[in-house]
C-alpha cells in the first residue's frame, strides 16, 4: 500500500508540473501574441485561439496519461503498451469502463489516476475560464479605445 501511494503520489507530481509547464507556454504565447486576439476578426481569432489552447492542453494531459501507462507497465501492473494507454486513459478521464482492471496488489494506484486526472482537467478548466476571460476583458477595452478614439 506504501509503494502505491508513493508512487501515486510521484505521478501526481509529475503530471501537474507537466500541466504547469504547458500553462506556462501557453501564458508566455499568450502574453507575446495575445493584444492581436482583441483586434478585428474577433470570433475567428477567438475561434482559432480556442482551439490552438484546448489542443495544447489536451497534449499536455496526453504526457500525464502516457506517465502512468508507462508506470503501470514498470511495476508489472499491465504487461503491454496499448492496454496500460488504454487503461490510463480511461482511470485519467474518470470514465472507468471496467473492462480492464488491476489486480488487487496494484488497485489502489488505480484509483490515485483518477484522483489525479480530475484534479488536472480541473486546472485545466479553470484555466480555459480564465483564457476567455482575459480575451474577453481585451476585447472590450479594445471596442471601448476604439469607438473613444473614433468619437473625438
Amino acid at each position: 500500500m506504501m509503494t502505491q501511494l508513493f508512487i501515486g503520489g510521484l505521478l501526481i507530481a509529475v503530471t501537474v508540473s507537466v500541466q504547469a509547464l504547458f500553462f506556462g507556454g501557453a501564458i508566455m504565447v499568450l502574453n507575446k501574441f495575445g493584444g492581436t486576439l482583441a483586434k478585428p476578426p474577433i470570433m475567428r481569432k477567438t475561434i482559432l485561439s480556442l482551439i490552438a489552447v484546448v489542443l495544447w492542453l489536451m497534449a499536455g494531459h496526453s504526457v500525464g496519461a502516457w506517465a502512468w501507462a508507462m508506470t503501470y507497465i514498470l511495476v508489472g501492473a499491465i504487461n503491454a503498451l496499448e492496454p496500460a494507454l488504454y487503461f490510463s486513459l480511461v482511470t485519467f478521464t474518470t470514465l472507468g469502463y471496467g473492462d480492464i482492471t488491476l489486480n488487487p496488489d496494484w488497485r489502489l494506484l488505480s484509483a490515485i489516476n483518477a484522483a489525479n486526472g480530475l484534479l488536472v482537467f480541473g486546472l485545466s478548466t479553470a484555466f480555459l475560464v480564465e483564457f476567455l476571460s482575459q480575451v474577453t476583458r481585451a476585447q472590450h477595452s479594445h471596442q471601448k479605445t476604439h469607438a473613444a478614439s473614433s468619437e473625438e
